[in-house]
C-alpha cells in the first residue's frame, strides 16, 4: 500500500519549491540602521557588531549610497553626539549629527527614505530615555523633549520619525507637535511593543547609550507579557501611529503574529543587535552556515507577520536576494 498524498512531490527541486513558496522576502522589506557620529572621515567598526560602524556624516552618505544601490529603500538613523547633558539637548539641536546627516543624505541620495529614531538615551549624560529626577525617569516632562526632537528631524528633511522611548503618550505628543509645525504628512512608526530585552547589549556599545544607573524595566515591557503588547499597540494607534513595531523580533515572533492578526496597520519588527551578533559570532567560529541562518531568521520574521524588518543584515541579505 503506497501513500496517496505525497507532499514531497512539491519539494523535488528548487524550481517547484520557489513556485509554491508561501513566504518571500525582498530588499523592499528592509530598513537598515545607521549609527552617525561627529567628525569627518570617521568609520569605526563596532567590536560586538562585525560589519557595522559608527560613521561621520560624510562616511554615512557613502554607506547610504551603497544601501540604495542594493535596492534597500530605507535607513533609520541613530545619533552619537559630540556632547551629552542631563536633558539631552543635542537631540533637538538643528545642527546635531542626525539633523546634518538627514540633509547630507537628501542632497546625495534624495530617493532614499529616511527614518529617524526619536529617543533621548544617546544624548543624555545618564543614558536614560527621558528626564531623570531623584533616580526616576519622568514621563510627562520627557514628552515635550521628544516632540522637539521629532520636529527638528522633520525640519531637517526626515521622511518618518520613530519614537523608541516607551514613554506613555509620546505618539500623541509627537503627532500634535508635527501637525502644529506643518508636518502633518510625516508618518510615525512607533516602537509600540518594546521589551526590556537582554538582546540589546551590542546596540548600547554602538549607540553609546548604556544607562549610568539602574535599567529600563520601569518603562520598557516585561518580556514575560504577551497580552500587554496588544494594549500598548492599541493605545499608540489611537494616538496616531501609522506603523507599529515589535522589538526585538526573533524572541517575540508570537507577539508579531498576535499583532498582525489583531490590527489592520503595517507591522515592523526590529531584528536587534544581539540577534545579529549571535549569528555573526557563530558564523565566524564555523558553527553555522551564516548566510542560510540569516535568511532563515529574516524569513521567519516575515512569516510571523512583519511587513518591514529593521535589520543589520539588510545589505548582506540584499546581495543574496538580488542574485
Amino acid at each position: 500500500m503506497f501513500p496517496i498524498h505525497r507532499p514531497r512531490r512539491l519539494r523535488k527541486n528548487e524550481t517547484i519549491r520557489k513556485m509554491v513558496r508561501e513566504t518571500s522576502i525582498t530588499p523592499d522589506n528592509f530598513i537598515y540602521p545607521l549609527f552617525v557620529t561627529y567628525g569627518k572621515g570617521v568609520r569605526k567598526e563596532i567590536s560586538s557588531m562585525p560589519g557595522c560602524f559608527q560613521e561621520s556624516v560624510d562616511e554615512t552618505v557613502k554607506n547610504a549610497k551603497e544601501v540604495y544601490s542594493l535596492g534597500i529603500p530605507s535607513v533609520i538613523l541613530f545619533g552619537i553626539p559630540e556632547y551629552k547633558d542631563e536633558i539631552g539637548s543635542s537631540a533637538y539641536d538643528e545642527h546635531g549629527v542626525v539633523q546634518e546627516t538627514i540633509k547630507a543624505i537628501k542632497d546625495s541620495v534624495p530617493e532614499l527614505y529616511i527614518i529617524t529614531d526619536v529617543c533621548m538615551c544617546e544624548y543624555t549624560s545618564h543614558g536614560h530615555c527621558g528626564i531623570v529626577k531623584g533616580g526616576d525617569v519622568l514621563n510627562d516632562p520627557t514628552l515635550e523633549l521628544l516632540a522637539k526632537e521629532a520636529v527638528s528631524h522633520a525640519k531637517a528633511g526626515a521622511d518618518m520619525v520613530a519614537p523608541s522611548d516607551m514613554m506613555d503618550g509620546r505618539v500623541e505628543a509627537i503627532r500634535l507637535a508635527l501637525d502644529e509645525e506643518g508636518f502633518s504628512e510625516i508618518p510615525i512608526m512607533s516602537y509600540a511593543a518594546k521589551y526590556a530585552s537582554a538582546f540589546y547589549g551590542p546596540f548600547r556599545e554602538a549607540a553609546e547609550s548604556t544607562p549610568q544607573f539602574g535599567d529600563r524595566r520601569s518603562y520598557q515591557m516585561d518580556p514575560a507579557n504577551r497580552r500587554e503588547a496588544l494594549r500598548e499597540i492599541a493605545l499608540d494607534i489611537e494616538e496616531g501611529a501609522d506603523i507599529i513595531m515589535v522589538k526585538p523580533a526573533l524572541a517575540y515572533l508570537d507577539i508579531i503574529s498576535d499583532v498582525k492578526d489583531a490590527f489592520d496597520v503595517p507591522v515592523a519588527a526590529y531584528n536587534v543587535s544581539g540577534e545579529y551578533s549571535l549569528v555573526k559570532a557563530a558564523g565566524r567560529l564555523g558553527w553555522i552556515d551564516e548566510q542560510r541562518v540569516m535568511i532563515e531568521i529574516l524569513t521567519s520574521i516575515k512569516r510571523a507577520g512583519a511587513d518591514l524588518i529593521l535589520t543589520y543584515f539588510a545589505k548582506d541579505a540584499a546581495k543574496i536576494l538580488n542574485k
